[in-house]
């Protein structure tokens, strides 16, 4: 027997906090909660806090909830345990499985970025295209691919993960064991890393740089418009694979204006085509979109 869900609850499990919403059978934003994740007391407290987590919004809404879960890297489609992820005591964990004996109910689980994509492609800046790319850019690079509004996370799990293509042979060390990923080149540190090899200050963050560029310095300027070169190579990449309907940007750099302009241009400029007619779009949900599209891993239309 198929049941309409009435409310939906996301769980997005980040380095320092673990947040909660419940979604309505409509979308809309019904609770909000958040504590701080306890990384370094381990895996065993931080499953009991996303339990007791749950708990709360569920006594909170008054009724028992289905549960999504964005996550920091993902699972393994060989072993079925956390792999890639930067809150270090989840890898080689079997998540999902510790998770669903602890709350007694299935869940659905997926990388944050893949939470984003979900979510703008739903009922943010993608929707009503039929092919959405989700970019995140901010301390990482990440993306996640949705087809008419399901996710793609892929064979392996790493649909969309265009952040660790390798774009430049010689460049940086990357966590993964590779040089010059995207992920080293256009994410924030990677943008403040690239300022202070040109001879900039070593105590700028991304944010004063793309400030001081605006302003007219000539270092910060260099710095921008190799970021907007790497950019537009980086992501030519993915449309001459993809060819998405809509580019939707997310992270602290999606807040880049020039992004929307001449890093449109960059891409244009590398893409396999006469012209460039994808938008690339800003996000809608900002900072909310991954913990809305955890709870969105469920459809309105799901047991």
């Amino acid at each position: 027997m198929v049941l309409l869900i009435k409310m939906r609850i996301g769980i997005d499990l980040g380095g320092t906090k673990i947040e909660g919403v419940v979604l309505d059978n409509d979308g809309n934003e019904l609770l909000r909660k958040r504590v701080a994740t306890r990384q370094v007391e381990g895996y065993q407290v931080i499953l009991h806090d996303i339990a007791q987590l749950i708990g709360q919004l569920e006594a909170k809404a008054c009724e028992r909830c289905t549960v999504g879960i964005g996550t920091p890297g993902a699972l393994s489609s060989v072993t079925g345990a956390m792999k890639n992820s930067n809150t270090i005591c989840l890898n080689g964990q079997p998540l999902l499985e510790d998770l669903q004996a602890l709350l007694d109910r299935p869940l659905r689980i997926a990388n944050d970025a893949n939470c984003f994509a979900l979510s703008e492609a739903l009922d943010g800046a993608g929707k009503g295209y039929a092919v959405v790319f989700g970019v995140i850019m901010g301390t990482g690079v990440g993306g996640g691919i949705v087809f008419d509004g399901q996710l793609h996370q892929g064979y392996q799990h790493i649909g969309g993960e265009w952040g660790h293509n390798i774009l430049e042979l010689n460049g940086p060390d990357c966590y993964c064991g590779q040089k010059g990923c995207v992920e080293t080149l256009i994410s924030g540190p990677g943008l403040t890393a690239d300022f202070r090899r040109h001879g900039g200050s070593d105590s700028l963050l991304a944010g004063d740089i793309v400030t001081l560029a605006a302003q007219g310095d000539p270092l910060a300027e260099a710095a921008m418009q190799r970021f907007f070169d790497r950019f537009g190579r980086a992501m030519a990449m993915v449309v001459n694979i993809l060819d998405p309907d809509a580019i939707v940007l997310g992270g602290g750099l999606s807040n880049v204006e020039r992004l929307y302009s001449e890093g449109r241009e960059q891409v244009a400029r590398y893409v396999f085509n006469d012209q460039l007619i994808t938008p690339i779009l800003k996000n809608v949900h900002g900072d909310s979109s991954g913990v809305r599209g955890a709870a969105q891993l469920w459809g309105s239309d799901e047991i």
